[in-house]
């Protein structure tokens, strides 16, 4: 009998440290898990600080976009809108505007020209579109240098000999690498003046090397800034952001169709959605320039 207890007794010992061992497993298991979460919650929390420090470090490093304000705001010729801020391509009369804030060393800017230039230059020519250009210089401020100012004065000049459009053109045609700072220098840009005809005057030359509208694109970029744009390129048609949609972007066949529906006094099928600024990312491209680059066939990247 003695060894029938015995063997009871052994046998609700083993079971005991066996639950004991059970519960303490499952203690541990509960320690791991609450272990693991507070982990990854601190990385997570590490993440969004450092995204939330990057983003200031960007917003602050592109704030003035390295225009310099120095001397009086010295508009171009015939510049229009507020402030004298715009320089407008095509005919006055045109009933559609499109408004385009552009960077010169912006990637996305670039891609928006290639892809949308043909057609622009059709609907001016036939007298259905104007285009008001403003000139912006978010990528000095992100990226460093000056090309975005230099570029944006010379272009300012050009539109003092009545050559915007043509230079315009030449200078997205001929964009460097986005951390190439060619820009930069004056003498990229006198050079790449000779590629338009008339261009490459005494008077450009020294409104170019004397930055005579530096201040001028300074206060064009504060207008940028504090019209809160997703970034560059921002393009909008009659005050509708074109790329306000993603998934259904105005193509170069739909903003044909909606300007010449426009000029007939029709409604356009494919007219987008209004959108306008402050509905995306932040004044990268992007970005720029928050502020890429996506193609702009589906909608210019932020800069």
């Amino acid at each position: 009998m003695s060894e029938k207890n015995d063997g009871a007794n052994r046998d609700a010992t083993k079971r005991s440290a066996r639950e004991r061992l059970l519960v303490e497993r499952e203690r541990q298991k509960t320690r791991d898990k609450r272990r693991r979460t507070l982990v990854v919650s601190a990385a997570v929390v590490g993440v969004l600080g450092l995204a939330a420090v990057v983003g200031l470090i960007a917003a602050n490093s592109g704030k003035d976009g390295g225009a310099g304000k120095a001397g009086p705001v010295v508009a171009p010729s015939g510049a229009t809108g507020k402030d004298a801020l715009a320089i407008r391509t095509g005919k006055d009369e045109a009933k559609s505007t499109l408004t385009v804030w552009e960077d010169f060393r912006c990637p996305a800017c670039k891609s928006f020209e290639d892809n949308y230039r043909a057609t622009v230059h059709e609907l001016e020519a036939a007298g259905l579109l104007k285009v008001d250009y403003h000139l912006v210089t978010l990528i000095d401020g992100n990226m460093g240098g000056s090309g975005s100012l230099k570029a944006a004065n010379a272009a300012a000049c050009a539109q003092d000999a009545g050559k915007f459009a043509e230079y315009h053109d030449v200078l997205f045609q001929n964009q460097p690498q986005e951390v190439d700072d060619a820009y930069g220098k004056n003498a990229k840009l006198l050079e790449l003046a000779g590629k338009v005809d008339g261009l490459d005057t005494p008077a450009f030359r020294k409104c170019v090397e004397d930055g005579t509208h530096n201040a001028w694109v300074a206060k064009s970029h504060e207008a940028f800034a504090a019209g809160k744009f997703r970034g560059t390129p921002s393009v909008l048609l009659d005050g509708k952001d074109i790329f306000a949609d993603q998934a259904h972007p105005v193509t170069p066949q739909k903003l044909k169709e909606q300007v010449e529906a426009k000029a007939k006094g029709v409604s356009s099928p494919s007219a987008s959605p209004a959108g306008g600024p402050g509905t995306g990312s932040k004044a990268s491209s992007r970005t720029p320039s928050r502020t890429p680059s996506k193609s702009a066939s589906s909608g210019p990247g932020e800069r």
